[in-house]
């Protein structure tokens, strides 16, 4: 049996959402999900309770303690840590189950990111059409709201010490050839629909990267000045975007300079844009 773990708070807006495409075609017993819905103070739990799914309540707003409470609820292996925010098919939780079914296959599993920009303001468009082309972006596990792994995966990433990026830390516990990224199904991401919510992401995402560098011994790589003349080489086009880019990972930078002054690394700066 997948299971698959949801962290969830204050998600009321879009837990049904991701509740209704991934138990759409779903046979009845066929996946064990866990809401857990933390330090809430909507009504995500009683949102995800009619759906065929096990809800599970903390007083405490914390990520890292809901999905160690959901994984110790979870029965069934793969399983899927999933972020309430995103959208997922039952097609796409049966193709990553797929994927880590091979007894000498990877250990850990996402899908490929399809991100709703139609409608979000060009310099937001502009940002994420360079952060998409950033060779670690493309194969990391991180930034997809989906991470599946085996059993002997999720040993490894239980063994992590709680982080603020803690996607990121589950891709980086895994080398190449033991990760892979299932293109032929897609998460939905939901980007800021302001510049103002971006550059709290991108403050939060400075930050958290900062923890894992001083905490352990890899946090991955940092974009620099090469990558960006490396993407606008190849598509000249892009020339707006990357000075987009560049000046927004400046200012998050900045930005995020008193947080780690200060060791503050458990204010989560929340996109409420792209939950509306």
């Amino acid at each position: 049996m997948v299971s698959v773990v949801i962290p969830a708070h204050n998600e009321a807006k879009v837990i049904g959402r991701l509740l209704d495409g991934l138990l759409a075609e779903a046979a009845p017993g066929e996946f064990d999900v866990v809401v857990v819905a933390n330090g809430c103070t909507d009504d995500t739990a009683e949102v995800a309770r009619p759906y065929d799914v096990r809800v599970l309540t903390t007083p405490v707003p914390s990520k890292s303690a809901a999905l160690r409470m959901g994984d110790e609820a979870a029965r069934g292996y793969p399983r899927l840590y999933v972020d309430a925010d995103v959208e997922l098919s039952t097609a796409a939780v049966r193709a990553l189950a797929t994927a880590l079914a091979a007894p000498d296959g990877p250990l850990a599993a996402a899908p490929e990111r399809a991100l709703t920009l139609d409608d979000r303001p060009w310099p937001v468009r502009a940002y994420y059409a360079i952060w998409t082309r950033l060779p670690h972006v493309r194969s990391g596990l991180f930034a997809r709201g989906v991470i599946a792994v085996t059993d002997a995966g999720n040993e490894r990433i239980r063994a992590l010490p709680p982080a603020m990026a803690d996607d990121l830390a589950a891709s980086l516990a895994f080398a190449p050839d033991e990760r892979v990224i299932v293109t032929a199904v897609h998460a939905v991401i939901h980007p800021p629909r302001t510049l103002a919510d971006l550059l709290r992401r991108r403050i939060r995402a400075q930050t958290s990267v900062t923890e894992l560098e001083r905490t352990t011994t890899s946090a991955g790589e940092r974009t620099g000045l090469r990558d960006l003349v490396a993407i606008v080489a190849r598509e000249p086009r892009l020339a707006g975007a990357a000075a987009v880019f560049a000046a927004m990972a400046v200012l998050a930078r900045r930005r995020a300079a008193r947080a780690i002054r200060t060791g503050d690394y458990t204010t989560w700066l929340r996109d409420e844009s792209s939950r509306n």
